[in-house]
């Protein structure tokens, strides 16, 4: 006789056996923010740029070695539902300016810190939530009264070279100069006389070999393949790109031929090769020189494309092929046929060329022509010019802020203590229970100074206590020197260390309405996982391995 075991009293005898429910401030409240302290806590050393870099392998077993947040975000699979709401804000912040994903964790750690303190001494968490939004009102409305440098033309190489150093500076400290003119070079050659910046159109290209500063931009693509065919250049190339394979077309049906003779066997095949010189022989005659296909080329088709004079490209990537089609104007075609005069791509130079021990197959279009701009990155290992690449990434993502608005801020935690000082002369004004929350916030700011202090090995009460020194008396753009020895601060814009302004905005609106809409979380409901077999390799030894 089965036993009925009677549900525990309360809000789980609702729910099924085996889900969580976690209620109050203890329960809930505290739990979320501990959770959130740990893992802004952990990308806390990886801020500016002498931020320490995390090795993280993800479950398909790939190795990163990065101090880009956005990408240790990406690979960690947070579980806890409340550091997801961190993870989801950063996310935004990536998809909105490209950079600044680790600022929104940090800040969104630091205001939940502030709040715990706050609830403990006896505010209800919607109190401190009020007050946090009030600040963050305010600090919105003071923020572009703190810029002190502007981008006045996006074509002019010197000054958004000046606006992307420090972007570049927090991933790859040293190679700043460099990259950022790389950078600089690549985007505006493609930048649009109206329409927006494309991030996509900056392509990459990594290059196993030499040093960081072998690196090139090339107008147009490259592609680290060979050539099929003998023909390894052509200028003022004519392109026919197809998404399908170059090769003898086979039936969809099955047939059965049946042949009686060896003339009939001869004859059978000799089809097949006068159907394929036929098609051959209409794009040679339609002044095509290069042929592109997403699929193999095959071998009877080489052998006429290499009679005929005509270059053969084989590409893997579906995406590779509608971005070659946006540079030299093509049109993908899905079968095989003699594309029109409209469908038919033009280049300035199709050539194979070695960089390092690498084949690459260059596709350069010259002057304005060019539509999409590639940057070769050259490095030493592959885990190097993965970072390479995010930092250029992120400089990339900048430079399209900087077209929508060209303001910066000074950087070094100079913005941030001067927002502090604000923030806490407007919460001595403030009546009612916000004015604790609003300080909190202000104390907030100051964690990226302490950080950037902590990060260089320095002292960082000492820091902060000369920056905000130097800001009481007057000097609104002083910031951290992480050059000098000690706790020196610096004049930022001195040191051309500049912020993009929109990246601020938008990192302290997110960062604040994530820890809002944690603070509000009063109870945690988990529903019983579903159930089934655990997968393999979880258990002692996988019953298909023999000893």
């Amino acid at each position: 006789m089965a036993l009925h075991v009677p549900k525990p009293p309360g809000f789980t005898s609702m729910l099924k056996d085996g889900a969580r429910h976690y209620a109050g401030l203890e329960e809930a409240v505290f739990r979320n923010i501990s959770a959130c302290k740990e893992f802004s806590k952990t990308l806390k050393t990886a801020y500016g740029p002498q931020g320490r870099n995390k090795m993280v392998i993800n479950h398909l077993e790939k190795l990163f070695i990065t101090n880009d947040a956005a990408t240790i975000i990406k690979e960690l699979e947070i579980e806890h539902p409340a550091a997801k709401l961190m993870v989801l804000a950063s996310q935004m912040q990536e998809q909105e300016m490209g950079d600044g994903t680790n600022w929104v964790i940090m800040f969104a750690g630091a205001l939940l810190e502030g709040a715990e303190d706050l609830i403990r001494m006896g505010l209800i968490p919607t109190d401190v939530a009020d007050g946090y939004q009030l600040a963050l009102n305010k600090a919105l409305e003071v923020l572009p009264s703190l810029t002190c440098w502007e981008v006045t033309d996006p074509r002019n190489v010197e000054q958004v070279t000046k606006g992307l150093r420090t972007a570049i500076m927090s991933k790859q400290y040293g190679n700043e100069d460099f990259l950022a003119k790389l950078v600089a070079r690549a985007c505006i050659s493609i930048l649009p006389e109206k329409t927006t910046f494309n991030v996509d159109n900056v392509r990459i290209c990594k290059i196993l070999g030499s040093g960081v500063h072998k690196s090139e931009v090339v107008q147009g693509m490259v592609f680290r393949r060979t050539v099929e065919g003998s023909v390894t250049s052509k200028e003022k190339a004519k392109l026919a790109v197809y998404s399908c394979p170059f090769d003898v077309t086979t039936t969809e049906t099955k047939g059965t031929v049946l042949i009686k003779s060896a003339d009939e066997l001869q004859n059978f095949s000799r089809g097949e090769e006068s159907k394929m010189e036929e098609d051959v022989k209409a794009l040679s005659e339609a002044g095509v020189t290069v042929v592109v296909a997403g699929g193999k080329i095959g071998d009877l088709a080489l052998h006429y494309l290499n009679k005929y004079n005509i270059m053969a490209v084989r590409l893997t990537s579906k995406w590779d092929l509608r971005r070659l089609c946006k540079t030299v104007g093509a049109t993908v075609l899905p079968k095989l046929t003699c594309p029109t005069p409209e469908e038919i791509g033009f280049c300035d130079h199709v050539f194979l060329d070695e960089v390092g021990d690498t084949p690459v197959t260059i596709f350069r279009q010259k002057g304005a022509e060019s539509r999409i701009a590639t940057i070769v990155i050259r490095g030493s290992t592959d885990n190097y010019m993965d970072d390479i690449e995010r930092a250029v990434d992120d400089a990339v993502n900048t430079f399209k802020g900087l077209c929508r608005d060209g303001r910066f801020v000074a950087g070094a935690g100079s913005t941030e203590t001067e927002l502090s000082r604000l923030i806490e002369l407007y919460g001595l004004q403030c009546p009612g229970l916000e004015q604790y929350a609003i300080k909190k916030f202000a104390e907030a700011l100051l964690i990226f100074p302490k950080v950037l202090a902590d990060n260089c090995g320095a002292l960082d009460q000492e820091t902060l206590s000369n920056l905000l020194a130097a800001h009481t008396e007057g000097k609104t753009n002083f910031g951290f020197d992480c050059e000098g020895d000690g706790s020196f601060v610096i004049d930022a814009t001195e040191k051309e260390i500049y912020d993009l302004y929109l990246t601020k905005y938008w990192a302290l609106k997110y960062a604040t309405s994530a820890a809002n809409q944690i603070l509000r979380v009063d109870q945690i409901i988990m529903a019983k996982r579903a159930g089934g077999p655990k997968p393999r390799g979880m258990g002692a030894q996988d019953p298909d391995d023999d000893e």
